[in-house]
C-alpha cells in the first residue's frame, strides 16, 4: 500500500500552472500595405501573412528576427514569436510599406516540486520552483491544506532570486497539500505524507521501550506489532501485538528461549490503520538481540 502511495504522490510531485494555446493571427499584404499594419499578440502566437497583391514583396524584420522570402502572388509567409517585445519591419521590395508587432511576455506560469514526497514527523522538507519570466523579485505566495482542512491557507510569501527560482522549507505534522501562486497563476497541488516516528530503545534492566511521537497526536490506546526478522525468508514477522499507554509509548521484556542460538533483529510496526488518518504506516529502526 505504502509503495503505492508513493508512485501516485511522485507523479504530482511536480505541478505546473499551464499558458493557454497559441493563436495564429492573419496579416494581408497589400499593394498600400500590410492589413492590419499593427497588431499586439501573445507569447507564442503566430503571425500568418499572405499576399494579396499582384506584385512581389519581402518580409524583413528591422533587427534581422525573420525574413521572408520573395513572396509572389498568393504565397504565404509565417513566424512564429517566442520572445516578447516589439518588431517592427518592411517590405524589403518596398521599404516604404512598413508594419509592427508587438508581442506581450508570456503568461504568468510557475512550478512547485518537494525534495521528498514521504516523510517521517519532525523531517523537513524544502519545497521550490521556479516563475517564467525568470526575474528576481517576484512575490510567490504558498499555501497548506493539511488533512482534514478543505480549503487551503496561506504559510508563506516568498521572493524568487536569480534565475526566477524560490524555495521554503516546511515540516508537515502530517497529510498535506501544498500549492503555489503568482499574479493568476496557480500551481497544482504537490502533496506530502508523514509516517509518525516509531522508535525502539536498546534494553535497559531487561525491558525494550518503544515509542509513537507525531507532535501533539497522542497514540494512546492504539497498537503497535514486535516483529522478528526472517532471514530464511528476508522478511519481518510479527511475533506479539503491543497497546500504547497513556503517553503513546510502551515497555516490554523479549523472551528469546524458544528460539536457537544465535543473534536477531526485533523491531516495532505500526500500520496505517493503527496511524490513523492523515498518517502513513511505520516502524521503528532494529535492535539486535542475542540468544546465548
Amino acid at each position: 500500500m505504502r509503495r503505492l502511495l508513493l508512485a501516485l504522490v511522485a507523479g504530482m510531485a511536480l505541478a505546473v500552472a499551464g499558458a493557454a494555446p497559441a493563436a495564429t493571427i492573419a496579416v494581408r499584404i497589400t499593394k498600400s500595405g500590410f492589413t492590419p499594419a499593427n497588431i499586439t499578440i501573445n507569447f507564442g502566437d503566430t503571425v500568418a501573412w499572405h499576399n494579396s497583391d499582384t506584385a512581389d514583396h519581402q518580409l524583413v524584420a528591422d533587427d534581422g528576427t525573420f525574413a521572408s522570402p520573395i513572396l509572389k502572388a498568393g504565397q504565404n509567409y509565417s513566424f512564429n514569436f517566442k520572445r516578447a517585445g516589439t518588431f517592427r519591419y518592411h517590405d524589403a521590395l518596398k521599404p516604404t510599406l512598413r508594419g509592427r508587432v508587438t508581442v506581450r511576455g508570456p503568461a504568468p506560469a510557475l512550478t512547485l516540486g518537494a525534495t521528498q514526497p514521504i516523510v517521517t514527523y519532525g523531517t523537513a522538507v524544502t519545497l521550490s520552483g521556479v516563475v517564467n519570466n525568470q526575474k528576481a523579485g517576484e512575490t510567490v505566495t504558498l499555501y497548506a491544506k493539511p488533512y482534514p482542512q478543505t480549503s487551503a491557507v496561506q504559510i508563506a510569501s516568498v521572493l524568487t532570486g536569480t534565475g526566477g527560482g524560490y524555495s521554503y522549507t516546511v515540516t508537515p505534522e502530517l497529510f498535506t497539500v501544498y500549492e503555489a501562486h503568482w499574479k493568476n497563476a496557480v500551481t497544482g497541488g504537490v502533496t506530502l505524507q508523514v509516517a509518525p516516528k516509531v522508535t525502539l530503545s536498546a534494553p535497559h534492566n531487561g525491558y525494550f521501550k518503544t515509542q509513537v511521537s507525531a507532535g501533539a497526536h497522542s497514540f494512546a490506546g492504539r497498537t503497535v506489532y514486535l516483529q522478528r526478522y526472517n532471514r530464511a525468508f528476508s522478511q519481518w514477522i510479527t511475533i506479539r501485538s503491543l497497546k500504547l499507554g497513556p503517553l503513546s509509548g510502551r515497555l516490554f521484556k523479549v523472551s528469546v528461549r524458544s528460539l536457537p542460538r544465535g543473534r536477531y533483529s526485533f523491531r516495532t510496526f505500526l500500520t496505517v490503520n493503527q496511524a490513523g488518518p492523515g498518517y502513513l504506516s511505520a516502524h521503528s529502526g532494529s535492535q539486535p538481540i542475542t540468544r546465548r
